[in-house]
């Protein structure tokens, strides 16, 4: 592993890719796709109700469109949260 390059998070085209550096990004870009997908899935179905799902985080505006079950991307929320926390505990 100490070979493989450095990757940037991002789509490709394709799952099966031709080179090392896109086979890469597939995996890690479709896996994370996998990952939300199931994990909200199993969240839904725990919880009975189909949940309304915001995706918060510098990678979501990136990852949300694969999705099958991301509604609303906000990428500042938590940071949002943070000064608002601060505002009022000044």
């Amino acid at each position: 592993t100490a070979k493989l390059p450095r990757i940037e998070v991002r789509r490709t085209d394709r799952v099966i890719c031709r080179n090392t550096v896109e086979s890469m990004q597939a995996g890690v870009y479709y896996g994370f796709v996998g990952q939300v997908d199931g994990i909200v899935a199993r969240m839904r179905h725990e919880l009975g109700c189909n949940a309304r799902v915001v995706a918060t985080g510098g990678l979501a505006v990136i990852i949300a469109p694969a999705t099958k079950s991301i509604d609303l991307v906000e990428p500042m929320l938590t940071l949002e949260g943070l000064r608002i926390i601060y505002e009022r505990n000044r």
